[in-house]
């Protein structure tokens, strides 16, 4: 499918790696100028190399999506630069160890929650005063661990709980406004963050003691770009009447 985002910019957060990656590099084959933020540097830099050397224009900006001063001064970035924003990936995120939920230190729930909540919402609170004059499209990353019980991580679950609440809401609050806001709950995907995790010792005992083996009725799971094809059309013409819904792209995982 072919989508034509010429003169349209796309924001993303967590654009240094996986999905967020292969989201900016996915809205930039398809014409949009596409602002990059992530907190790591190096992989910002990469992701933004590889969109240049594709022949793609975009801009990498830091941003600690957690911090309100660094969200708007990406924000600001973004409409110095480029004048408008037309999408919103908001993606940044992080999993952290698998541990029962009694074993988990609060300095790590806290800070899963201030990624993964906070920063979907300061990111959502101001980027929507840049769509409000022409409209837009927001694609929240959720997980499939927000719409289902994932033991071993009640913190990372709790927060894409949150997520999907935040998108519905504020669905609701601006679909009439022109702003289309939605979230995708991936299932596992093939990333460095998930597959760190997995190499830890503690994942594999959660995951015994839990009596999962791969949740996939796919069996396999998910590249990111399988990921990125789904924000990607959701932030399309070819999604326009879909508003404030949470797209399940697990292989199955969540299929009752």
């Amino acid at each position: 499918m072919v989508y034509d985002f010429e003169g349209h910019v796309a924001l993303v957060t967590g654009a240094g790696s996986g999905i967020g990656r292969a989201t900016g590099q996915k809205f930039a084959a398809h014409g949009a100028k596409v602002v990059l933020a992530d907190v790591n540097d190096e992989g910002g830099e990469e992701t933004l190399a590889l969109i240049k050397d594709a022949g793609g224009e975009a801009i990498f900006v830091h941003t600690d999506v957690a911090d309100e001063d660094s969200v708007k001064h990406l924000m600001q970035t973004t409409i110095d630069t480029y004048g408008q924003l037309n999408y919103a990936a908001n993606n940044a995120g992080i999993l952290p160890k698998f541990e029962p939920m009694h074993q988990k230190p609060v300095d790590v729930f806290d800070r899963v929650i201030a990624v993964n909540v906070r920063g979907v919402f300061l990111c959502m609170k101001y980027e929507i005063p840049l769509m409000l004059e022409n409209g837009g499209a927001i694609v929240n990353t959720s997980s499939a661990a927000g719409l289902r019980a994932q033991p071993g991580v009640a913190d990372y679950a709790a927060s894409k709980h949150a997520v999907n609440g935040l998108t519905r809401t504020a669905a609701v609050e601006y679909a009439a406004l022109g702003i289309r806001i939605n979230a995708v709950n991936p299932g596992g995907v093939v990333t460095n963050m998930v597959m760190n995790i997995q190499m830890d010792e503690s994942y594999a005992a959660m995951m015994q003691a839990a009596q999962q083996q791969d949740p996939h009725p796919i069996g396999r799971s998910a590249q990111p770009e399988e990921i990125a094809n789904a924000i990607v059309w959701l932030c399309s013409d070819e999604a326009t009447f879909m508003v404030g819904h949470t797209l399940s792209v697990d292989g199955g995982m969540t299929v009752d």
